[in-house]
């Protein structure tokens, strides 16, 4: 289920990042769009045609990291491939305007979690939680996230809106069946 982002509704992290979702925040009319939401759309298409979803583009400083994944996970040759082909695109449109560094990669065992779409895909897994200093109650929850929806989350049956969260992660246990049988 595929939970769509709303920027009115604040975000995951308020830290220096500038994921796409971040961008989505800036004013109503603003006629730029960020560095993050430009590679964002030159990569989309490059991405579907390797039948490979975004999972997060980064921009910190000279560093642009975009992050897929697809069911099953991605493996080296399929990073390699998609490398390429998001290092032509990008050198074609040039949406970026300085050097850079390009690291294309998997979220990995254990992925942030910043938008509701990651959340959802998340449902059932093992997550670590950290609240913003504000929020009421304890700082730190970890379990199973039971769900999601537009507005935040629920795990340990405590709800939290996605405003509330500070960080976010899925925690991988080693060992279990379960995790390797829903990743494949």
């Amino acid at each position: 289920m595929s939970v769509p982002f709303d920027p009115s509704k604040g975000g995951v992290g308020s830290g220096p990042r500038l994921s796409y979702e971040e961008a989505e925040k800036r004013e109503e009319g603003a006629a730029e769009m960020s560095v993050a939401e430009k590679v964002k759309d030159v990569v989309l298409p490059v991405l579907e045609s390797h039948d490979v979803d975004l999972y997060d583009v980064d921009v910190q400083g000279p560093l642009v990291r975009v992050t897929v994944d697809r069911d099953g996970g991605v493996d080296l040759d399929v990073l390699s491939a998609v490398t390429r082909a998001v290092s032509r695109a990008l050198d074609a449109a040039d949406p970026i305007g300085h050097r850079y560094t390009l690291e294309v990669t998997s979220p990995g065992l254990e992925r942030p979690l910043r938008t509701p779409e990651q959340f959802a895909r998340a449902v059932g897994e093992v997550v670590k939680v950290k609240t913003k200093p504000e929020v009421e109650g304890e700082r730190r929850v970890e379990g199973v996230l039971a769900s999601t929806d537009a507005d935040g989350i629920t795990v340990e049956g405590r709800t939290l809106r996605y405003d509330e969260i500070e960080r976010a992660r899925t925690v991988f246990e080693w060992g279990t069946e379960k995790k390797r049988e829903r990743r494949s």
